[in-house]
């Protein structure tokens, strides 16, 4: 079993935990995750390692609570334990060689963001962050990111958070006026990095993606978090994000499909979140 150390509400809907977990602590990257389960007969769902302390043991999650496994883990408090805490998964961000990187980010997706964003500037790396939010009660780690930013753009649908607008806006108006960098890297909803990689394209601008699909086993077996990507020769392959990455070559990642397949299990989700609603209500009275 695996305690929470911490808990705290970011936002209305998303939580930050801290677990007590030294084995993985202790080989966590920034980019990796890990896979959960809060009970023994719970689902398996992937999160990102949004921070770690090799030192103290812990590993940091943040989730939004949007289906039944999020709203049970939601439930827990500090003190509790969740059941099953598996990783590090995953390959982590590659950072060598990178003097100067743009962050993108978009709503709880920032949460995967950060700790990307921290690394490279502790490494030296000149960090620009854009982070987008539908409006300023949403937003999450904000401090943070002033901290591990050599700038940060602050987006926000509604303009309730500094600018109004999507996050591409900055960041077509740094390329027009011919600034690059060694990567772009964008993390947040599959709409939101299409549309990124749209606008890098066309200033051939080398940009990454973290690809977050369905994952069960985090082995690659399940075959649920394939991809199509596409090679420099118009070859299609698949691949597993949960092994081949999160981080993909933007400019080969077919983006429809994978918003396609994401949307086939809403329905489910959606009974599976009324049903835990119930019964939350039910264990109240």
């Amino acid at each position: 079993m695996y305690r929470i150390l911490e808990k705290r509400q970011l936002n209305p809907t998303v939580t930050f935990m801290s677990i007590d977990a030294p084995l993985v602590a202790r080989k966590a990257l920034p980019g990796q995750f890990i896979i959960l389960r809060v009970s023994e007969d719970g689902e398996r769902i992937p999160l990102t390692v949004a921070g770690y302390d090799r030192e103290k043991g812990s590993v940091d999650i943040i989730f939004q609570v949007v289906g039944a496994t999020t709203m049970k883990l939601n439930a827990k408090q500090k003190g509790d334990a969740i059941c099953d805490f598996v990783g590090p998964l995953g390959k982590p961000t590659e950072t060598e060689g990178i003097k100067k990187a743009c962050i993108v980010g978009g709503g709880v997706g920032c949460a995967i963001a950060y700790p990307v964003a921290k690394g490279l500037h502790d490494l030296g790396c000149e960090v620009t962050t854009i982070a987008g939010f539908r409006n300023k009660d949403l937003v999450i780690l904000e401090k943070e990111f002033e901290e591990a930013s050599d700038r940060f753009f602050r987006m926000s649908d509604d303009g309730t958070w500094e600018e109004k607008g999507v996050v591409t806006a900055p960041l077509k108006e740094m390329l027009e006026k011919g600034e690059r960098f060694d990567t772009v890297i964008a993390i947040g909803p599959l709409v939101m990095m299409k549309f990124v990689t749209l606008e890098t394209a066309k200033f051939g601008q080398k940009t990454t993606v973290s690809m977050n699909p369905i994952m069960i086993d985090g082995t690659g077996m399940c075959g649920c978090c394939r991809l199509t990507v596409t090679d420099a020769d118009g070859n299609k392959h698949t691949k597993f994000a949960c092994v081949d990455g999160p981080d993909f070559d933007a400019f080969t990642v077919d983006f429809d499909e994978a918003m396609m397949r994401n949307a086939m299990y809403s329905d489910f989700e959606r009974r599976a979140r009324e049903e835990e609603c119930n019964l939350l209500k039910a264990e109240v009275k």
